[in-house]
Parts: C-alpha cells; sequence; structure tokens
C-alpha cells in the first residue's frame, strides 16, 4: 500500500527535475526540448523504461530507498553562450530544483508544526508521513544524480568545470561505460552506501529547521 501512495512522489519529482533541466537549457537559449515536446509535465513524455520503472521496482523488491529517473531531455548544448560551461548550469537544475522540493516539504511541515492545534494526531502523522518520505526522496534523488559519472548530473557538472581538453578525456571515457558503472553501483547495492552519508547529512540540516 505504501508503495502505490508514495510512487506518484517518486514519478513528479524525477519528471520535475527532467523538466527543469529543460526549462533552463530553454532560457539559456536552447529550445529543443521545447520543439520535441518535452518541456512539458505531462509524466507520458518522461517515462524511461530503466530509470522510471525497473529501476524503481529492484529497489523496492530489494529493499532499497525508491529511486530513479525519467527520460533525459534533449539538449543542445552548441545553442548556448557558453557550450562548455552552460552545460554544467543546465544539469545542475535537475538536482536543484529536487533540493528545492526537500526545502518545500520542510517548511510546509514546519507550518502544521505551527498549527498543530487545528488538526488530529492522525492527520498529522499521515501528513507527516508523506512530506517526510517527499523529503528524503528528493534529498536522495539530488544526492544521486550529483555522483560525478557522466551521463549522472554530476558528471555533466564536473565536465563543465574542467578544462576543454580533460573534459573531452573524462566525457569520452565515461561517455563509453559510465551507464554500466552507474547500474553496477545499483545491482551490487554499493550505491546506498555512496549516497546515504550525504543524504541522512542533509536530512539531519532539514531536522534541525524543524526543530
Amino acid at each position: 500500500m505504501e508503495v502505490i501512495v508514495f510512487l506518484p512522489i517518486l514519478f513528479f519529482s524525477i519528471i520535475l527535475h527532467e523538466f527543469a533541466h529543460g526549462l533552463a537549457a530553454y532560457r539559456m537559449g536552447d529550445d529543443t526540448a521545447y520543439l520535441s515536446g518535452r518541456l512539458t509535465l505531462n509524466p507520458l513524455h518522461h517515462i524511461d523504461l530503466i530509470g522510471t520503472l525497473a529501476v524503481p521496482a529492484l529497489c523496492w523488491l530489494t529493499g532499497m530507498p525508491l529511486f530513479g529517473w525519467a527520460k533525459p531531455v534533449p539538449i543542445n548544448p552548441l545553442r548556448f553562450p557558453s557550450p562548455h560551461r552552460d552545460m554544467g548550469k543546465v544539469a545542475f537544475a535537475g538536482p536543484a530544483v529536487n533540493l528545492l522540493l526537500a526545502v518545500v516539504c520542510v517548511l510546509v511541515m514546519k507550518i502544521f508544526l505551527l498549527m498543530q492545534a487545528s488538526f488530529s494526531e492522525r492527520t498529522l502523522e499521515q501528513i507527516f508521513l508523506f512530506l517526510q518520505y517527499a523529503m528524503f526522496i528528493n534529498v536522495f534523488l539530488a544526492v544521486f544524480n550529483l555522483i560525478p559519472i557522466p551521463p549522472l548530473d554530476g558528471g555533466r557538472i564536473v565536465t563543465a568545470l574542467l578544462p576543454v581538453r580533460a573534459a573531452i578525456k573524462y566525457d569520452g571515457f565515461f561517455g563509453r561505460y559510465g551507464m554500466y558503472v552507474v547500474l553496477a553501483l545499483i545491482l551490487t547495492g554499493a550505491v546506498k552506501y555512496i549516497l546515504l552519508p550525504p543524504t541522512m547529512l542533509l536530512i539531519g540540516i532539514f531536522s534541525k529547521i524543524l526543530m
């Protein structure tokens, strides 16, 4: 039952993540996502068989925190004023939106805490469970996507920060093997040891805000 309730949170979060990439690119002069019909919140345009369906299912079956990704929006960096650097900004837009959603969840929980006298204990418990999960999954998505391995956003950010020659070598290697590395981390369960420490650090910071 929890999966049925919380899967929409995951889907909404990863769709907003990809939408943020497309919107950032659009504002910097690239309308590729817009022209291809991907600058939309319609989930049917963003579903990826592996990231949106298979990986969340695997996480649920293995007891790992639910996470995943949507089909990447098409982006043409050659249309940016500074293709090398601006691609890093577009890559960061996705995780930034997830972190923003997490902050919104914290603020909403704070509001409910201040108004708790107006709600029953059961209602508050359900609201907090929903918002806490939404906060956790968005922090987890942000941290996951910031792993510095292309095609993840972290890899694109690293590429944008490196000198051009180093960026070409870095992107060339991981462009060929990066997805296999990411899938290996997921299938072996090693990814949780990478993600949980920074995720719990951020959750701890947000918890202090609530207190």
